[in-house]
């Protein structure tokens, strides 16, 4: 009758709500939630019968701590791990996964999100708080001459743009080939740019390595534009290279459906990459996220023989330099 520490998940709406839900091995468990720190007046509104609740009256210009407590003593403090932008949806910590030899990743340390052209005022406040040293722009020159991120005037990050183009983007869909074709075209070239990653973008997320590399216990973030395709592999191997499980690399992959909405996105895409006639349906598959994606990455790392083998020989990362990240970034 215990709540299950790996299964607690806390997110910030836009308007400053907080979100938290949990899981426990008997469906009578009873569970506490109580954010740390003098907060000031809050309210905080449990579902009869749900494992989850709302929580309102936090400050909104930094980030909180919550401990869930069970009534047998067992406890997990966590961070929210969507912080609630409103000028981009899918800013995400990726920390707080346990590794595979019991340890876990440092809250507050390693972000993901699309672009930041959007953030507000607000927005503006919150990621200063966070004390960024790096960002890492994956994004094609032209997406960032077209929409410069906004970041704070206040100790500004470091900016590394590393440019990906997986699958000759610009020329993917010359000749018609999503006429008619529903959504199966897209989904196909989806699943074959992740392939790409692997096989053809190796000298730009080994940069990325060298640039977290390059500064002392780094707090980075990936993005790119909508913060779940280049970005979605690179937090991938960043948590693999730290030792967490590849079905829960692939459980943080798969969160950017709970907060990207594409149909949000389809009239921006239209826009970018000119697809004036095609039905929404077959332009979905490039806003959305299926395991086949990243799986589709994976296969083609295990033709270098492992993960380890594929960090090492491609990326850079031997076992010196992913000691040096789980120093970094783990704690037990």
């Amino acid at each position: 009758m215990a709540l299950i520490k790996d299964a607690v998940h806390i997110w910030r709406a836009p308007e400053g709500d907080y979100h938290v839900e949990w899981a426990a091995s008997h469906p009578e468990t009873r569970v506490s939630v109580d954010p740390l720190g003098d907060l000031g007046a809050l309210q905080a509104h449990y579902e009869d019968c749900a494992p989850r609740m709302r929580m309102t009256g936090l400050p909104v210009g930094r980030r909180h701590q919550f401990r869930l407590r069970d009534q047998h003593g067992n406890e997990v403090v966590a961070m929210e791990r969507r912080l609630g932008m409103q000028g981009t949806p899918n800013f995400r910590d990726f920390g707080g996964y346990r590794t595979t030899d019991g340890r876990h990743v440092r809250w507050g340390y390693l972000y993901r999100s699309g672009q930041l052209s959007g953030l507000t005022e607000q927005d503006l406040s919150l990621l200063s708080s966070l004390n960024l040293d790096l960002v890492c722009d994956f994004r094609r020159e032209e997406e960032q001459d077209n929409s410069p991120n906004r970041l704070p005037d206040v100790r500004r990050p470091r900016i590394a743009s590393l440019p990906i183009t997986p699958g000759s983007n610009n020329a993917a869909f010359a000749g018609g080939r999503l006429d008619g074709g529903g959504r199966q075209p897209m989904f196909d070239f989806m699943v074959d740019i992740n392939r790409d990653f692997v096989e053809a973008q190796g000298p730009m997320y080994k940069q990325m390595f060298q640039e977290i590399f390059a500064q002392d216990d780094a707090r980075f973030l990936v993005h790119c534009a909508a913060g779940k395709d280049r970005t979605g592999f690179a937090a991938a191997i960043i948590l693999l290279a730290l030792g967490v499980s590849v079905e829960q690399v692939m459980a943080d992959y798969l969160l950017t459906r709970r907060f990207f909405d594409p149909r949000q996105e389809i009239d921006r895409l239209r826009v970018k990459y000119g697809f004036d006639s095609e039905e929404d349906e077959a332009i979905m598959p490039m806003l959305e996220v299926h395991e086949a994606y990243l799986q589709r990455a994976l296969q083609a790392i295990a033709d270098y023989g492992d993960v380890n083998s594929y960090l090492a020989d491609v990326l850079g990362v031997g076992g010196a330099e992913r000691n040096e990240l789980r120093r970094r970034y783990l704690e037990s």
